[in-house]
């Protein structure tokens, strides 16, 4: 309820004085530069601050990348929206309700009825598996959600199993394919498929209120929620997803049927918002390493007080 203030640095400082570790935001657009801001801590424990340029786990956003991929081998004649998990991998017809009436449209969209298994009782955070299909297996033999394509459900099994289509499909591993197609492209040359490639003193702490200890370490490798980022290389990315600059006209049309051009991320000491705003013309990236109790909604909140900000710029 406080009057937003002048600049963009003093709400992100605001965010780490409301119980936030760290916080990093990048705005490009509306005829400026892209610019960095940051407060609070990368590693807390070691008292460093929080570094513009760190990698992230950008965990859901990830998704994105994934959609993105699966257009442009829809519209190569790769893949068929309208083809079933059943026809995909035959040996799931039995262990997935509906697998042959779920299509990968359905998939693409939330809308298999395929239970979430981050949802289940038995995930286990406190020692995650290094196979990603170890999380396929908590759901096998359940019964579905709903109907297929009667409405939408968010689920993460539906980019497991869309992760491992591709890598089927294709012969290889989809962020092999993302990396050929989308990041090398763009010249993302700071954003990466799994923790695993990357050193870890180059990732933000992960904190989680009422946990003492850093989650940095803790591999989430589940396809549509396993990529680590830089802020500008998302930024990078959600501009060329939006503005028509990564996929060409025909797998823009795809992309536009299949999924959103915006995402927000969320894994155990980690929380991020990537979203376009086309009325002022700018991309604006969050990231945060806290998350539990309260900080999703101080997230957010800081978030939205920043996008008013633009706003209010952009009318001077």
């Amino acid at each position: 309820m406080t009057p937003l203030p002048d600049r963009v640095q003093e709400q992100v400082n605001v965010a780490v004085d409301q119980g936030l570790d760290g916080i990093i935001v990048y705005v490009d657009g509306g005829g400026h530069a892209p610019e960095l801001y940051t407060a609070g801590w990368k590693d807390r424990a070691h008292k460093m601050p929080a570094d513009p340029h760190a990698l992230f786990k950008i965990a859901s956003i990830s998704k994105l990348y994934i959609s993105a991929a699966v257009a442009k081998m829809v519209c190569n004649k790769i893949l068929s929206l309208d083809r079933t998990l059943a026809d995909y991998f035959p040996e799931l017809a039995e262990r997935i309700e509906n697998a042959d009436q779920i299509t990968l449209r359905m998939m693409l969209q939330h809308r298999s009825g395929i239970p979430d298994y981050i949802d289940s009782p038995n995930l286990p955070w406190s020692n995650l598996p290094a196979d990603a299909n170890r999380f396929l297996q908590l759901i096998l033999d359940k019964g579905a959600d709903f109907k297929p394509d009667s409405r939408y459900q968010y689920s993460n099994t539906n980019y497991l199993l869309i992760g491992n289509i591709i890598d089927k499909v294709l012969g290889y591993s989809h962020r092999e394919y993302i990396k050929k197609e989308i990041l090398n492209p763009l010249k993302l040359t700071h954003t990466y498929g799994l923790l695993s490639e990357v050193h870890l003193n180059e990732v933000m702490s992960g904190h989680y209120i009422g946990y003492d200890g850093d989650l940095k370490t803790q591999n989430y490798v589940s396809p549509g929620g396993s990529m680590v980022a830089t802020a500008s290389d998302v930024g990078i990315f959600l501009r060329a997803l939006n503005d028509g600059s990564l996929l060409n006209s025909k797998e823009q049309a795809i992309y536009s049927t299949i999924y959103k051009y915006e995402h927000t991320g969320l894994l155990p000491g980690y929380s991020s918002i990537a979203r376009y705003y086309k009325d002022i013309d700018r991309v604006v990236i969050q990231f945060v390493n806290t998350s539990g109790g309260d900080s999703w909604t101080i997230s957010e909140m800081v978030y939205n007080r920043i996008v008013r900000m633009l706003r209010k710029q952009s009318k001077k």
